[in-house]
């Protein structure tokens, strides 16, 4: 066998082998964001703010759709005062670029806000979760936009 083609298969199934660990680490992180939110999720169904609090980054920013902005502190004392009797996600994607992944979906919500206003909502939402040198994943950024019907 030449020499170039000895080399040219090594450097094909290299390119092949990197392709696939990639693959799998982008399923791995999928994975993991799925779970997070779930997490996230399951403190909005019990009332338990402080199991979504790991979950965001220390300078966590979430704009809601009538366009206030809260930091991390804010959302967590308005998650405090919301009790929800009915909480749901539907449709979620997640799409993994290197150390930062986005999480889309949908949510139903029913219950009462922080104000204690009796809501019953239907949001689109997107989370931007970035890995941290502590190699821990984190949430930096939430939107969310209501659903018209």
């Amino acid at each position: 066998m030449k020499k170039s083609l000895m080399w040219g298969l090594l450097g094909f199934c290299l390119l092949v082998s990197a392709a696939w660990s990639q693959a799998q680490k982008t399923g791995e992180t999928e994975k993991a964001i799925v779970a997070l939110e779930q997490q996230w999720l399951e403190s909005q169904k019990t009332n338990n703010p402080d199991l979504a609090a790991p979950l965001l980054a220390d300078k966590f920013v979430c704009t809601v759709s009538d366009g206030k902005v809260y930091d991390k502190t804010e959302f967590l004392a308005d998650a405090k005062k919301e009790k929800w009797s009915s909480v749901e996600y539907y449709e979620m994607k997640v799409t993994v670029f290197g150390d930062t992944a986005i999480a889309t979906g949908g949510q139903r919500f029913k219950g009462t806000d922080a104000s204690g206003k009796l809501v019953d909502l239907h949001e689109r939402w997107t989370d931007t979760w970035v890995k941290m040198p502590s190699g821990k994943w984190q949430c930096v950024a939430s939107h969310s936009s209501p659903v018209k019907m």
